[in-house]
């Protein structure tokens, strides 16, 4: 695997790569509190079919996080970066893996360019009302309707330590298979200067994923890309409801229910691979 950072629009964009660069590409967006390295297991099994990359957004893993009074962190701006960066390494066509935050990135992205689209692979990402699960009721009945704080004092427990913790265990049968280093080392980085205010900013912004969710759908609808779903049951963010939604629109879509939560290629990895690299030779090409 390689490491690798390129310039976009005066930031350093960190990004993971592996894989042969004449195979199909593929595209990995991780989701919150992550960064690529929620990958490093998956892209050494996925390269062997695919030239894998795998960015970190900006104010996440090793990515430039540059001060949010001169960057806007929205999902817009997220999705604008990496957009130009993967214009930039010459990724126009590929399929794309969205989980949790990866879903506003990449579907927003698909949107504006959707001739890059190849195939799509969801896991645990939301597009869909009935998704939201109790953990959001800070988000949806306060913050996002009076943005105050007294409110975001309380939001800050999303980046204690503890709860980093709990959301990479909560659901998962065997936490054992799940490596302390992922919450340890979002833990420290969510402890830097500025994180907080980063943070915040984007679950103040989730809010306008919300609105843009007809859209998203209709787009799935009237373009049926190929599409296989990976689902976390117990996951502490998103419902069994909010993966079972997608198939109203993408009927053909196969669907993999997995014993796991919201970061289930920590446990289920090698299952997401075989299932993704199946699915692409058999329904792909």
């Amino acid at each position: 695997m390689k490491f690798n950072t390129v310039a976009v629009e005066g930031l350093e964009i960190f990004y993971r790569e592996e894989g042969d660069e004449h195979s199909p590409k593929l595209v990995l967006l991780h989701g919150y509190p992550a960064s690529s390295h929620q990958y490093r297991n998956l892209i050494p099994a996925l390269a062997r079919r695919f030239h894998v990359v795998a960015p970190d957004y900006p104010g996440f893993g090793n990515s430039t996080a540059p001060d949010p009074r001169e960057f806007a962190y929205t999902f817009d701006r997220l999705s604008e970066i990496t957009e130009a960066f993967l214009a930039k390494i010459g990724f126009t066509r590929f399929g794309l893996y969205v989980q949790d935050y990866g879903g506003p990135v990449g579907f927003r992205i698909a949107l504006r360019r959707p001739d890059w689209l190849d195939w799509l692979i969801v896991q645990n990402s939301n597009a869909y009302e009935v998704g939201f699960t109790a953990a959001w009721g800070g988000l949806r009945n306060a913050y996002w309707k009076q943005r105050t704080p007294e409110v975001e004092k309380q939001l800050e427990a999303f980046m204690d330590p503890a709860t980093v913790r709990q959301i990479y265990l909560h659901g998962h049968r065997r936490p054992e298979l799940i490596s302390p280093d992922n919450w340890n080392m979002d833990a420290a980085l969510l402890g830097r200067p500025n994180q907080r205010r980063i943070q915040l900013d984007l679950f103040y912004d989730y809010r306008t994923n919300v609105a843009r969710y007809r859209e998203w759908q209709d787009f799935l609808k009237k373009r049926q890309p190929k599409t296989i779903i990976f689902w976390g049951q117990e996951d502490l963010f998103f419902t069994r409801e909010g993966g079972e939604a997608y198939l109203r629109d993408l009927p053909h879509a196969e669907m993999h229910r997995l014993d796991s939560g919201h970061f289930a290629t920590e446990d289920c990895g090698p299952t997401i691979a075989e299932k993704m690299i199946a699915f692409h030779a058999r329904a792909v090409g």
